[in-house]
């Protein structure tokens, strides 16, 4: 939580309360229905919540705006980014029930209002969203050909609609195809710690 508060000083009272609940949350579920692994739940903060948090970092999401988070395991980015975009509402899918299920317990027990969780593949979502967030599920192509159907042309974010995409290691084959308009950035622009050094953000806009 300490790492959480130094690189994002402007949490509510109340976003610190629903931040520091996750611990316990996360303890209770992952024990039930494993979401995190067991030799990582010990870094929750840094390498599922403030990795999460990333996105954050690179934009600012107007109230309203619609997101959807595709294979969001136990919920990430989704839920840490709920928390910190209360007016922003987010659909946060997974094929696997068990793990929808998580999202869901999470979400209700922290109070968030914004989020609803769907056992789905994306192939069978259809509404339309502004922004398609991520968390190294699949090949950026794989990932462009399904979501494309569900990307809104409403504008009304500084950031054109698009993917935001938590990815590693070398990402050159994957984002060839649109290397004259995707933005590639390293993590360890915005945070110091070790784990990030190989860690990516890639954004490509599709509105």
């Amino acid at each position: 939580m300490k790492t959480l508060t130094t690189y994002f000083p402007d949490l509510t009272a109340q976003q610190l309360t629903q931040f520091e609940q996750l611990s316990d949350l996360y303890g209770y579920w992952n024990a039930r229905v494993n979401v995190i692994s067991r030799k990582d739940i010990g870094n929750l903060y840094l390498h599922h919540v403030l990795h999460s948090l990333a996105i954050a970092k690179y934009t600012r999401f107007t109230d309203k705006t619609a997101i959807m988070d595709v294979g969001t395991g136990g919920g990430f980015p989704g839920i840490p980014l709920a928390i910190y975009f209360p007016g922003v509402q987010f659909v946060l899918l997974d094929s696997i029930g068990k793990k929808i299920k998580v999202v869901s317990e999470v979400s209700k027990a922290l109070g968030l209002t914004n989020v609803e969780a769907v056992h789905a593949r994306v192939e069978a979502e259809k509404r339309k969203f502004h922004f398609i967030v991520s968390r190294a599920v699949m090949p950026l192509p794989d990932l462009v050909k399904m979501t494309r159907k569900n990307m809104t042309h409403e504008q009304f974010n500084a950031l054109p609609n698009g993917l935001l995409c938590l990815k590693g290691g070398d990402l050159t084959a994957e984002i060839k195809p649109y290397k004259r308009i995707v933005d590639e950035v390293l993590l360890n622009h915005y945070f110091k710690e070790p784990f990030f050094q190989t860690k990516k953000l890639v954004y490509l806009p599709m509105g």
